[in-house]
């Protein structure tokens, strides 16, 4: 059969078609290896950067908790040497109740998900899902999320400790603790940790100024205000008598603890530390805690040396105290700079808080509503004021500030005044006068922190 040259040039085509299909074949499937290594490697990536964040969150968890050492010993050391172990009892059961009630109901309450109506919503019991922010990120486990949170309920609710120290019955205080970390912090921590109506309006707090640090603080204003001051405290003229703490090596050693504690407490709010970016914001949120915590020690003992013509250890260290609640919640958004004016406002604030409750006549004996309360405020506004576009938190505006400078606070003062108000007409706030004179310790507890060295003792 004869072929034609057409018919020639087709074979020729089929026959180098045929012998180079060995060699695509082989292509394609280094092509298809390729891409799935591609994946694997990529798959590997995602897995580190999620262990490496989760476990700085983690650690960062850890540093928060390890706050409650430093509030204890700082609410121990200004206050007298007899009630002493109620205290520390005190900030044990505020942790232990907190995480307990937090876990049950306040984590669904605090981030109900999708179906928040903006002012109260649940999401369900236990932890089950991750809060807004961690949602959005995609990289946090829902479980190490719920570390992190719980951790700042408990210092919520431990800052009213210290207000009431002195006269305050444990069964009341049980119950404080576990109304504020089951309810009263988790809904206003709603409102804009949790996606409600303060976040909608734009509100900004990075770490907690107001979320954590002013609900505690108005909370401590109105177990103080219910209670009524200390016996002594004030003279019947009205002028006010200082009652030193009986140690203030540990209330210092608190502070310094405080002071380690808060750099879990904002860089870690960050929630994710891998990626240029976030490492970088990690950073400046440590930088400026430092510097604000500096600039409030400063600050406040400059402001007592002028007004007692000595400095002053208790307010200063509450200075340093104040500086890190005003820069809470704008640490990611702020400079270097106005890190330190931050700080700076704060020391002085916390000064003339104290002045400000002794002409009230209203007992504070660790400074508590001052410090986290005022500060709280002040760190708020200090967002408006000081935030940045060029920072990686951004700018934020003042009306948004002022209003969640005002609602986060009359909601934990407004709540709380009215469960106090309630124990006290139950007959069950305050302890006798013979209890207080002798101290909880011995009426509360039966048992001292010192034993042999008081006057009452248990034997």
């Amino acid at each position: 059969m004869k072929i034609n040259r057409l018919g020639k040039m087709a074979l020729v085509a089929a026959a180098l078609v045929l012998a180079s299909a060995p060699a695509w074949a082989q292509e394609a499937a280094d092509a298809g290896a390729a891409a799935g290594a591609a994946v694997d490697a990529v798959a590997v990536t995602n897995d580190i950067s999620y262990a490496i964040d989760n476990m700085f969150l983690m650690l960062s968890a850890v540093l928060v908790l390890f706050m409650q050492a430093g509030f204890a010993l700082v609410e121990s050391g200004f206050n007298s040497s007899k009630n002493a172990v109620n205290i520390l009892f005190k900030n044990t059961m505020d942790l232990c109740i907190g995480m307990i009630l937090f876990f049950v109901i306040g984590y669904g309450l605090m981030y109900p998900g999708d179906g928040g109506n903006g002012w109260l919503a649940f999401r369900g019991f236990g932890i089950g899902g991750l809060g807004a922010d961690a949602a959005a990120a995609g990289t946090l486990a829902p479980q190490c999320d719920w570390l992190f949170q719980v951790a700042f309920a408990a210092t919520a609710a431990t800052i009213v400790s210290g207000a009431v120290a002195g006269r305050l019955q444990f069964k009341a205080y049980l119950i404080y603790s576990a109304i504020i970390s089951a309810f009263i912090y988790p809904i206003s921590g709603y409102w804009k940790w949790g996606g409600g109506w303060l976040d909608a309006m734009g509100f900004y707090d990075f770490a907690g100024s107001l979320v954590v640090h002013a609900c505690g603080g108005f909370a401590a204003l109105a177990g103080a205000i219910v209670l009524g001051p200390r016996i002594g405290r004030f003279t019947k003229d009205g002028k006010s008598k200082a009652m030193p703490g009986h140690n203030l090596p540990i209330a210092a050693l608190g502070v310094f603890i405080l002071l380690i504690g808060w750099f879990g407490f904002n860089p870690g709010s960050q929630l994710a530390i891998v990626g240029k970016s976030n490492t970088d914001a990690v950073m400046l949120i440590a930088v400026n805690t430092l510097l604000a915590a500096g600039a409030g020690g400063i600050l406040a003992m400059l402001t007592t040396w002028l007004l007692h013509k000595k400095p002053d250890l208790t307010l200063t260290v509450n200075g340093i105290l104040a500086g890190l609640v005003g820069i809470t919640a704008n640490c990611d958004s702020v400079t270097n700079v106005s890190a330190i004016w931050i700080g700076a406002v704060a020391g002085i604030i916390v000064v003339l808080g104290v002045k400000l409750l002794d002409k009230l006549k209203i007992d504070d004996p660790v400074g508590a509503f001052p410090v986290h309360g005022l500060c709280g405020i002040w760190g708020g506004i200090a967002t408006w004021l000081f935030s940045s576009a060029s920072m990686p938190g951004g700018k934020h505006e003042m009306i948004p500030q002022i209003v969640g400078s005002l609602a986060i606070p009359l909601w934990a003062f407004g709540t709380m005044f009215i469960l106090f108000t309630i124990l006290k007409k139950i007959g069950m706030l305050r302890v006798s006068k013979e209890e207080e004179l002798r101290g909880l310790d011995i009426g509360e507890h039966g048992e001292e922190a010192y034993n042999g060295f008081q006057i009452f003792t248990t034997n």
